[in-house]
């Protein structure tokens, strides 16, 4: 019989966050993906889990998804983590989920840490209709993507990176008009957890003010 692929939320910050039965999962597993494994073998440490770990990141996962397949087919059971969150929401995941389905392989997600959900939570925007854009393209089609989000009549959630969040933060401002609210959250979880809200000259100014760190997280009001 083929193996189980575990996809298998880690925490986003606090190592407290995991779930008894994500370590039992990965205590039971033949071997771990791993998305750095210099960087889940910190959180592997901790709760004490010593298994085979194996790189799968965006830079080999095409070339290692078959591997995996076969080893599942093999009947192994195999988890895959990524360093923060669920795999496959906005981490790699998506294609080995894609082979699973198409080799009739059985998949279970846990459910556990994403970061956007308590970001949404605590924004106090609209959340009952809410569109997941991820990270913006880098560069070509950015442009394209924010007019496309600007006509879509939902809260916009959306990740970015500290070095960028200045320039994303004007270009709302540009496609999405001078009086969207906006809420900031960086850091979830962690020591220095942070939200901030408020229109989009103030989310601009409080950005500039300050060097932020850690990944963060958008949530911007355009359900009106």
């Amino acid at each position: 019989m083929s193996g189980i692929l575990y996809f298998v939320p880690t925490p986003v910050g606090n190592l407290e966050d995991m779930t008894f039965r994500a370590i039992k999962v990965l205590k039971e597993v033949d071997y771990i993906l791993c998305e750095d494994t210099r960087t889940s073998g910190i959180l592997l440490k901790h709760y004490e889990i010593s298994k085979p770990l194996k790189s799968y990141h965006l830079h080999n996962e095409h070339q290692a998804t078959e591997k995996v397949v076969q080893d599942l087919k093999n009947g192994q059971n195999i988890a895959i983590i990524t360093d923060a969150g669920t795999p496959g929401i906005s981490d790699p995941g998506y294609l080995l989920a894609k082979a699973g389905r198409d080799n009739d392989i059985e998949m279970i997600c846990l459910p556990g840490a994403t970061a956007f959900v308590p970001a949404l939570v605590v924004s106090g925007l609209p959340n009952h209709d809410f569109y997941f854009a991820g990270f913006l393209p880098q560069k070509k089609g950015r442009q394209t993507k924010l007019k496309q989000l600007a006509e879509e009549k939902k809260t916009i959630v959306l990740y970015e990176s500290p070095h960028k969040i200045n320039t994303t933060l004007e270009q709302i401002k540009e496609f999405f008009g001078e009086q969207t609210q906006v809420s900031l959250s960086r850091e979830i979880s962690k020591k220095f957890e942070e939200t901030k809200r408020g229109n989009i000259d103030e989310l601009i100014e409080f950005s500039k003010s300050k060097t932020l760190k850690g990944e963060i997280v958008l949530i911007v009001n355009n359900s009106m």
